[in-house]
């Protein structure tokens, strides 16, 4: 079969699917995308340049969808070349979430689009005013509701679509589901895996060292933001530290912003690590930014509490790896987490924005190392009985062979 992926960052939430299908000789693959450095043996890469000279001069809640026609039309371009050359996809499979697919419908007309639909944005009861140390402005409401022009957009396509949790596909209007398959996502269980061996040798990151007697706290986000409760436990670190002298807390992510607002001249890890300073032994605590992946599967396997907390938004890879790598978890109380985590059996649920429930949670989970273990059996039998990537892979081969007639 000839397959299509159109994701703006190769390979975007594509990498095991794209290399299983491309494991076949008798699969061709194509990927259009930006650039990067990624690549994938056997992946034929199309690349489109968005450009950056995009108009400054129009209403800031459109700003997006600006942007989104542009990709609209780089990726119909490039599509339109890949034609000429002969290419004829059986399939198309993407991320409805940057415009990108669009215009594909007009380049190859009957040929089945599978969408990606990562989120459908609500002014109350989400993300939006979760947090009240971080109010939207006033006016704010309208802002909201334009950020789902691109979702209107997809869903005229009259084609079909995929969600990876149950929060996410409810959170589209009732009669946008109907076009929306729930389509979970797992991961490779022998890679992301515990491995009891980490615990018994010292874990060195630079000249930060975890000896095996030290007790391990981890936490970990694209980038260390409100969004996903970095500021909480931050204000949480001087009790932990205080009470337990021999933990030791390793918070892995960027200096960027994934959602939410920005800091004019800051980033949101020095922001609140300045807040707590003087109060805490800014010495037990690594923050080491972005790491190679092998070295984050060890600090999720050497770890002896790992931090899950979001607000009401999408639920990070993260979570899925800290579960098959059996961590003991203590996870934000909020439905997307709850989608995973079962208070008490295989984490425990904390509320994501109060700093003082959060330390006393880790603490007694550090200091119950029974608890502890019940956990991390839990988490990883949890990960074997529904986050195998093996059966997500066959039942995304289901859909698409569904789709195209097979």
């Amino acid at each position: 079969m000839k397959y299509l992926f159109v994701h703006q960052n190769f390979p975007g939430q594509y990498l095991h699917i794209v290399r299983h299908l491309q494991a076949d000789p008798a699969n061709d693959v194509v990927f259009i995308t930006e650039p990067n450095a990624n690549h994938m043996e056997g992946v034929r890469r199309v690349v489109y340049d968005v450009g950056r000279n995009l108009r400054t001069d129009i209403h800031k809640t459109i700003r997006d969808v600006e942007l989104a026609a542009h990709r609209a039309e780089k990726v119909a371009d490039s599509a339109r070349q890949l034609k000429a050359l002969g290419f004829q996809p059986d399939i198309i499979i993407g991320h409805h979430g940057w415009g990108e697919l669009l215009n594909l419908v007009d380049v190859w007309p009957g040929v089945p689009i599978l969408g990606y639909y990562e989120f459908y944005y609500h002014t109350s009861g989400y993300d939006v005013n979760f947090d009240a140390e971080f109010p939207m402005q006033p006016n704010f409401e309208p802002g909201v509701r334009t950020l789902n022009i691109l979702n209107h957009l997809a869903l005229a396509l009259n084609q079909q679509g995929q969600s990876p949790t149950r929060f996410q596909l409810e959170a589209y209007p009732t009669w946008a589901q109907a076009q929306i398959r729930l389509l979970p996502e797992g991961v490779p269980l022998d890679q992301c895996c515990p491995d009891p061996v980490t615990r018994t040798r010292p874990l060195s990151i630079g000249d930060f060292t975890i000896e095996p007697a030290d007790r391990l706290v981890t936490f970990v986000a694209r980038n260390l933001e409100p969004y996903r409760g970095y500021h909480t436990l931050v204000r949480a670190l001087p009790k932990i530290l205080a009470e337990r002298p021999d933990v030791k807390v390793v918070m892995v992510g960027g200096d960027d912003v994934s959602y939410g607002p920005r800091l004019a001249n800051n980033s949101w890890k020095n922001f609140f690590l300045r807040e707590i300073e003087g109060k805490y032994d800014a010495s037990r605590v690594l923050t080491p930014g972005p790491v190679p992946y092998p070295t984050y599967l060890q600090l999720l396997q050497r770890s002896d509490c790992h931090v899950y907390l979001s607000y009401p938004f999408v639920a990070s890879w993260s979570l899925r790896e800290a579960l098959a790598c059996g961590c003991a978890l203590v996870a934000g109380d909020v439905e997307p987490v709850r989608e995973f985590v079962t208070d008490g059996v295989n984490g425990v649920l904390t509320p994501t924005l109060d700093p003082a429930k959060l330390a006393d949670s880790v603490l007694s989970l550090l200091e119950n190392p029974k608890r502890a273990q019940k956990l991390r059996r839990g988490a990883r039998a949890y990960a074997e009985t529904h986050l195998d990537i093996a059966s997500h892979i066959a039942a995304f081969e289901a859909r698409i062979a569904e789709l195209v007639g097979q």
